[in-house]
């Protein structure tokens, strides 16, 4: 009995030994079946995972940026638009009047820290014009108030309250240091006249258009200095234009309408001829195509060349420009008088001629204004030049150590330009600052109760020096149309030249950097979006 049971466990043990042996070799020739598949089976395709997150990170980037840009813009205009509470005037500081709204008034006004004085602005403008986009708002590429600041946005987010005064200075008295200013508006209350004490005055009254006396300028000629100017030039554009569209109208009589002649070959005339230029291409030849090809425009220069300050080659790529866009140039040419109806010319050869046109430009030259002649003259052994004010190295004007000046008043060395003005004025800012701790040091000079702390004093007043102004050319940048502009800039020490469509765009890009607010960036990019689109 027990060995059968012994036979029966050997027999069941065999057949486990053999079935585990079967399994296995089973499971071997499985896997060695499966592995030859697996080698002649091709490749899966690439995953789509990598793809899919690089879209899902590039849109939550994207949507980050937007987001952080849109609530950067709107804190930025935000703040503009709600200045905080100022301080108020203080008894015990020192006057300081600011003449004129321009851009040396206006750069000292952005960097003056008002807490040192009680400063008061005294201007016929209330508002700040960006000069050099005043070309595109004469033939509708920009509106007005995209390049205007109001003087009230800058002195609102002073530190301490400043007294902006819309009002012509008529007089300014160097002895009793006083300027008496009248409002000319046409809408005056009771008081329109009043005269302010100042302890220091900074003079920025800027200039007015040089006409040399020519006969006809100032009653037939647009001139391109200020804001009602290029209004002014806008409106007779098209009305020369629609005149000539008139039913009956001769030929002789449209041509005579549609020339236009710009007068100066400088940044502003050039611009102007350009943007001209472009109206006429871009707009006026698809509403008024019957009278496009006969408008007409000349530059008239009296030099041998247009754009004098800059290269020889940019002037020459320039004339090239305007030879491929119909702008005549006319150099060596003197206006001698402008009619109702044409202007007298004289060229090179001597001759004068009369030349019909509809509209004449004057952007050439500037002159002191009344108000500087008269001041000048109370100081007759220091203010000789006639060109305007004398200043020192510390833009003092000689004879009085109390008025500063700036600007296209001034009879400096460097050029009547935006750019020295804008740098003279920010150079007066820090001169202010050094004055008003000098003052400071000095009242508690004078009130010092020891010998020591007296001579600890005198020593801080003798370390305050004012560094003489120097002036930094940054380069000269003019639009000559045709989406071309021209550049001469000094880069390392050696003159860079350059022109064309990417000059365009630095020539944009600049000028938006150099506006004052986000407020102003912001209109003149939209505006040229809107003319790209939609026109002028």
């Amino acid at each position: 009995m027990s060995m059968s049971r012994t036979l029966v466990r050997s027999h069941v043990h065999v057949q486990k030994h053999f079935l585990t042996a079967s399994t296995s070799r089973a499971q071997s020739g499985s896997v060695a079946s499966t592995g030859a598949a697996a080698s002649q089976t091709p490749p899966p395709p690439p995953s789509q995972g990598r793809w899919r997150y690089f879209l899902q990170t590039l849109g939550r980037v994207t949507l980050v940026t937007v987001v952080g840009a849109s609530a950067t813009f709107y804190y930025i205009a935000h703040k503009e638009k709600n200045p905080g509470p100022q301080l108020p005037f203080d008894p015990s500081k020192k006057t300081l009047v600011i003449l004129g709204s321009g851009w040396g008034a206006t750069s000292l006004l952005k960097g003056l820290d008002t807490s040192d004085y009680n400063t008061i602005v005294v201007s016929p403008k209330n508002f700040f014009l960006f000069t050099p986009l005043l070309p595109s708002v004469a033939v509708g590429t920009l509106n007005a108030r995209s390049i205007l600041q109001p003087t009230r946005y800058l002195t609102r987010h002073k530190q301490r309250q400043v007294l902006v005064i819309e009002a012509e200075a008529k007089e300014v008295d160097p002895v009793n240091k006083t300027v008496t200013l009248s409002d000319d508006s046409e809408i005056r209350g009771q008081i329109s006249s009043t005269t302010i004490p100042y302890d220091y005055l900074v003079y920025a009254v800027g200039a007015e258009t040089q006409t040399f006396g020519i006969p006809g300028v100032k009653e037939h000629a647009c001139f391109m200095k200020e804001l009602h100017d290029a209004e002014k030039m806008q409106g007779r554009f098209l009305d020369c234009v629609e005149s000539a569209a008139f039913p009956g109208q001769s030929d002789e009589e449209k041509d005579r309408l549609l020339h236009m002649v710009v007068v100066g070959g400088g940044p502003t005339g050039i611009e102007l001829s350009g943007e001209l230029r472009d109206f006429l291409e871009e707009d006026l030849k698809s509403w008024y195509p019957e009278l496009a090809s006969r408008i007409r425009i000349t530059l008239v220069e009296a030099l041998p060349s247009v754009l004098p300050s800059f290269s020889k080659e940019l002037i020459a790529y320039t004339e090239r420009t305007f030879k491929e866009s119909d702008i005549d140039i006319l150099t060596k040419t003197m206006v001698r008088k402008v009619n109702e109806k044409s202007v007298v010319l004289k060229g090179p050869d001597g001759v004068e001629r009369e030349v019909p046109c509809g509209m004449v430009v004057w952007a050439a030259g500037n002159t002191s204004r009344q108000i500087t002649r008269d001041l000048m003259a109370k100081l007759p052994e220091d203010q000789a030049n006639k060109r305007g004010i004398t200043v020192d190295d510390h833009l003092r004007m000689k004879g009085s150590r109390d008025i500063f000046a700036i600007g296209d008043c001034t009879a400096s060395s460097y050029a009547p330009t935006a750019q020295v003005a804008s740098q003279q004025g920010s150079y007066l800012s820090r001169v202010f600052k050094l004055l008003a701790k000098k003052d400071q040091l000095e009242a508690d000079l004078s009130h010092a109760e020891t010998s020591e702390e007296a001579e600890k004093l005198k020593k801080q007043v003798d370390k305050v020096k004012l560094k003489p102004f120097h002036y930094s050319h940054q380069g000269s940048l003019a639009y000559i149309g045709s989406d071309k502009a021209i550049a001469d800039l000094p880069i390392f020490g050696r003159e860079w030249t350059s022109g064309g469509v990417a000059t365009f765009m630095f020539w944009r890009s600049a000028y938006l950097s150099t506006l004052f607010s986000l407020r102003n960036r912001s209109l003149v990019a939209g505006d040229w979006m809107r003319v790209k689109l939609w026109g002028r």
